[in-house]
């Protein structure tokens, strides 16, 4: 196991499935995008890895962190790693559980919201994916304050 972004899609899938199958418990939980647009991603991240251990069928004595901030809204003791990925197997399976979660919810909304590419470039706003926007305009989970995004938001562009 190393770091999700390191690792190719058919090696998070299988890890992923590994993982659930053999931990002890696994948490998981989203925040809506007009929620991230209220508090940031930032606030959003640690809110969400909060709302992910409450959902742990285990209560942890602590709870590792991969960065150096913790969460205000985690009432489970915490203890902050940079580049936790790389040094802790709880850190490195967490995020590939969020990835590939992640990367299936952007794949159910490709089927619900076609042609944004979701399937492909799960949320980031790459260049077809800006096209795309242009022409269909945004939909209800676009981030409207995120950069490569908010200033189609910020601009007249769907009055063309």
């Amino acid at each position: 196991m190393n770091d999700s972004k390191l690792l190719s899609e058919v090696e998070r899938r299988e890890l992923f499935h590994y993982i659930i199958a053999n931990a002890l418990s696994v948490g998981v939980a989203c925040v809506e995008p007009e929620d991230i647009d209220r508090i940031n991603i930032l606030q959003a991240s640690l809110w969400a890895m909060a709302l992910a251990v409450e959902e742990l069928k285990t209560s942890p004595e602590a709870v590792l962190v991969d960065g150096n901030r913790k969460s205000p809204y985690c009432k489970t003791s915490q203890i902050c790693c940079v580049k936790g990925d790389f040094e802790h197997l709880a850190i490195a399976a967490a995020s590939i559980v969020a990835k590939t979660v992640r990367d299936d919810i952007m794949t159910y909304f490709e089927s619900i919201y076609p042609g944004y590419g979701f399937a492909s470039n799960f949320g980031y706003p790459t260049i077809e994916h800006r096209e795309m926007l242009r022409k269909l305009g945004p939909c209800p989970i676009h981030r409207k304050t995120f950069n490569g995004v908010k200033q189609f938001f910020q601009t007249d562009l769907f009055d063309k």
